[in-house]
């Protein structure tokens, strides 16, 4: 694929606008438990189905992975639409505006194009590989900071569900590195957020001890497309198959590397 990527970002561009007027002018409505302290509301559900009707109108030969309905279309082809239709929903449903819609396209494992919008702080994202990632209409960049002493670092949510007292010792052990190093720790609820703010510079670094397509494959092309490296937790290049998602003004990488690996070290289960 050569041109496609830039092509197909107006499909994305237009189904974030989609998304985002039902998600500012809807109320949350009936909440769904999907798990330990996890839930999807009806406008997490309304939302998704908006944009895959506008996916499948547009791209009908493109899989679509949706964190709400899973995988629908031909899921051989070397193309995936992943989205959250809000990622952040316990901030959203307790009227938090730390919350984000996020429409990713993948091909063959790595993000080529990304859309997030902030609906709540009327902000959109956008980038295609290879042409710059941009707020609006004004190109951005990762921020300069060059010392962990001046860095405002973002932290994943802890985790939830099964195994979450053994995953959340490794994530309390890195915040409390964090908090002995950086300028500021800061848990914002959304990753989306994270790594739009990591790409606009209003943060230094995210690190997010978990991988899910629906959530990063937006965050992932903005970032590095604003100059941030993205990697997975041991410092290589983030794919669909790591493990974590770590996105650093590139002065700030191998610090926040090996603060993630003392961490690990001191507690390796995850």
């Amino acid at each position: 694929m050569t041109d496609a990527p830039a092509a197909l970002l107006p499909v994305a561009l237009k189904a974030a606008e989609i998304a985002s007027d039902l998600v500012r002018t809807r109320v949350p409505g009936l909440l769904t438990a999907k798990g330990d302290r996890d839930m999807a509301s009806e406008v997490d559900y309304a939302v998704e189905r908006a944009v895959r009707d506008h996916l499948k109108a547009r791209t009908p030969d493109i899989a679509i992975l949706g964190e709400e309905e899973g995988i629908s279309g031909d899921t051989t082809g070397e193309l995936l639409w992943a989205i959250d239709p809000i990622d952040g929903t316990a901030n959203f449903v307790r009227n938090i505006p730390l919350c984000g819609i996020s429409i990713g396209l993948i091909e063959r494992g790595r993000p080529v194009v990304g859309v997030i919008d902030l609906p709540f702080f009327g902000t959109r994202y956008h980038a295609a590989q290879h042409t710059g990632a941009y707020l609006g209409d004004r190109r951005i960049q990762a921020s300069m900071t060059t010392t962990l002493k001046d860095a405002i670092v973002a932290i994943g949510d802890y985790a939830v569900g099964e195994n979450a007292q053994a995953k959340n010792r490794r994530r309390i052990a890195l915040t409390e590195r964090l908090a002995a190093s950086v300028q500021r720790v800061r848990m914002l609820g959304s990753v989306a957020i994270d790594l739009a703010w990591v790409a606009e510079g209003k943060l230094d670094a995210s690190v997010t001890l978990s991988n899910k397509p629906w959530d990063m494959a937006a965050g992932v092309i903005i970032a590095r497309e604003a100059g941030a490296r993205v990697t997975d937790q041991d410092g290589t290049d983030h794919t669909l198959a790591s493990t974590a998602t770590v996105a650093t003004t590139p002065a700030l990488t191998d610090d926040i590397a090996s603060l993630i690996k003392d961490a690990t070290e001191a507690h390796p289960r995850r």
